[in-house]
């Protein structure tokens, strides 16, 4: 069985988006695009209604090459038990007011038992000093969280 991987939008914009001119955008880029076509085969993807409605958004040429990508990713339901940890994450000041949509990415993730949590959202979600106060609240809330991190930082030799 393969681990299953929650794809944030942010690794969608990435991975779709034209090249930058930002040197850090451009490494990001390139290694969004490896990720994508030499490990996503290697393990069972998922999105939620969360990243349908953030790729929604925008140029409709970027949102076109956005949904194009996710088009085959199962997506997982927000239910009522995904709201209270998301809402908890907020709550308990873990991500602040304005990242709503962040600690509901966490929550689907957590709540569906996904082992990782792809992301480029580094403000947010994927940082050293976030990370483990997302943990500590999803397992205060009886749940595993996922192991949050970066296309570079999930490779699976197979």
């Amino acid at each position: 069985m393969k681990n299953r991987v929650y794809i944030e939008t942010s690794v969608i914009s990435y991975l779709t988006a034209r090249p930058s001119n930002d040197i850090r955008a451009i490494a990001n880029q390139n290694v969004t695009i490896e990720w994508w076509e030499t490990q996503r085969l290697n393990f069972d993807l998922f999105i939620s209604e969360f990243v349908v409605a953030e790729v929604s958004l925008g140029h409709p040429d970027a949102v076109k090459r956005r949904l194009e990508a996710i088009a085959d990713i199962m997506e997982l339901e927000a239910t009522e038990e995904v709201r209270v940890p998301g809402q908890e994450l907020i709550r308990r000041n873990v991500l602040p007011a304005n990242a709503e949509i962040d600690a509901y990415h966490v929550a689907i993730a957590t709540v569906n038992g996904i082992e990782y949590l792809l992301t480029w959202n580094c403000t947010h979600i994927a940082n050293a000093h976030t990370r483990p106060k997302i943990e500590a609240t999803c397992r205060a809330l009886g749940y595993e969280p996922p192991i949050i991190c970066t296309p570079q930082e999930l490779t699976e030799e197979v």
